[in-house]
């Protein structure tokens, strides 16, 4: 199958059966962790502190695995990747259940969180680059906005679950949805992409690899910046959407706080649905600015009038809004400043960098918060917030003066 033909006949229905399995990723490997953390503590016979502590070092192994999947991906396709992925992700799951001791039942954990990274949005990703690099942006974000409901149906559906079966029965119930509907889907998927190599010769022959906006003697520096800038904004999301009830009742909101963390989420698709409906018009590298400038806004919204209920809604608003612009530009700033060649090994790097900086971020801010207080670690992420807001913009001063350098 060509490029153009995919590119016809098969991008809306790859982003489509993406969309479901990175739903059904999402919603399994990871948002159901936290309904069933209390009585996986329980069971085990660990503290919650203990049980979300292994969380963490679960998602710094995934952390580190990344770059490995980020090679094969470029290797040998993202939809075998993927299809290895599921097969993984079932197991894992299943031996996390089956685990008879709390040793392992940690190593079952780690397991789990491993095999994210072969199958959530890193991977599905660097899919969508290589079944039509041309059009991978704006699938990127289509695919966002389907996946941002991940948390909204499986909160509940967990919950649900978990009211008629034990935390290992509904393990189980997950493992099946990997085997039988995801597998099969990304099985599918990887007659697109292929092999990595020969899909990138059939595309650079049709004209459809994407080329960077970086000068080739800028490359290293650029993606130093760029990883940093991911990472950060990574920290700062991560440690506050941990924590953002606790923070909230600490500022003295109280019950409203609950009221006020339900808008994140909406707030969070919106931003998606706007940039689809734009029509992607704003550059990936503008969307990185206007995404690190409203985090650092809305805790500084936050911190004016956060015990208001105007100031603590604006700033759900603000904090949704930039954290899902952020989703969008994970994918498109790669492959908008280095281009679709070896796109996934470079995802497996940044993925790498946000991972362990999410993993080290809710310890980080709880350890703040009881050290120097709610007020000063706001104003201390604050401050980070502007640090990747900088990051990203030292990637555009110098593009800018090339471009003026250029004879007209």
């Amino acid at each position: 199958m060509t490029t153009s033909t995919i590119s016809a006949t098969g991008s809306r229905l790859a982003v489509t059966a993406l969309g479901l399995t990175q739903i059904i990723g999402y919603g399994t490997l990871y948002y159901s962790f936290s309904a069933l953390a209390d009585s996986m503590a329980k069971d085990v016979g660990w503290s919650s502190e203990w049980v979300f502590a292994a969380f963490s070092i679960s998602l710094l192994a995934g952390g580190f695995a990344a770059p490995i999947a980020g090679s094969w991906i470029d290797k040998y396709g993202a939809g075998r990747v993927m299809a290895l992925g599921s097969i993984g992700a079932a197991l894992a799951l299943a031996c996390c259940a089956l685990a008879p001791t709390p040793f392992t039942f940690g190593i079952g954990l780690m397991a789990v969180e491993l095999a994210s990274t072969f199958v959530l949005y890193n991977a599905a990703f660097a899919l969508l680059v290589q079944i039509n690099p041309k059009t991978a942006q704006r699938s990127i974000t289509h695919l966002t906005l389907i996946a941002g409901f991940a948390s909204t149906i499986f909160w509940p559906l967990t919950s649900e679950l978990h009211q008629d079966l034990t935390w290992q029965e509904v393990y189980f119930v997950f493992a099946a949805a990997h085997l039988f509907v995801c597998l099969p889907v990304h099985f599918w998927l990887s007659r697109m992409s292929g092999n990595s190599s020969s899909s990138a010769e059939v595309t650079a022959a049709a004209g459809h690899v994407v080329v960077g906006s970086v000068p080739v003697e800028r490359t290293r520096s650029a993606f130093v910046l760029m990883v940093s800038g991911l990472a950060l904004i990574s920290f700062i999301d991560a440690a506050i959407l941990i924590h953002m009830l606790p923070m909230l009742g600490a500022l003295g909101l109280g019950s409203v706080s609950v009221l006020v963390g339900t808008l994140f989420g909406p707030a969070q698709v919106t931003s998606r649905l706007l940039s689809m409906l734009t029509g992607n018009r704003i550059q990936p590298l503008g969307l990185a600015l206007t995404s690190s400038l409203l985090v650092p806004v809305s805790i500084a919204v936050l911190l004016w009038n956060g015990t208001w209920m105007v100031g603590a809604v604006g700033f759900a608003i603000l904090f949704g809004l930039g954290v899902g612009l952020s989703s969008i530009v994970q994918g498109t700033l790669p492959l908008a400043l280095f281009g679709s060649n070896g796109y996934g090994k470079r995802m497996g790097k940044v993925t790498s960098a946000r991972l362990v900086s999410s993993a080290a971020a809710p310890f980080a801010f709880a350890f703040m918060m009881q050290h120097v207080g709610t007020v000063v670690t706001l104003v201390i992420f604050a401050a980070l917030g502007f640090v990747g807001l900088v990051s990203f913009a030292a990637i555009g001063r110098p593009m800018q003066r090339t471009l003026v350098r250029e004879p007209s």
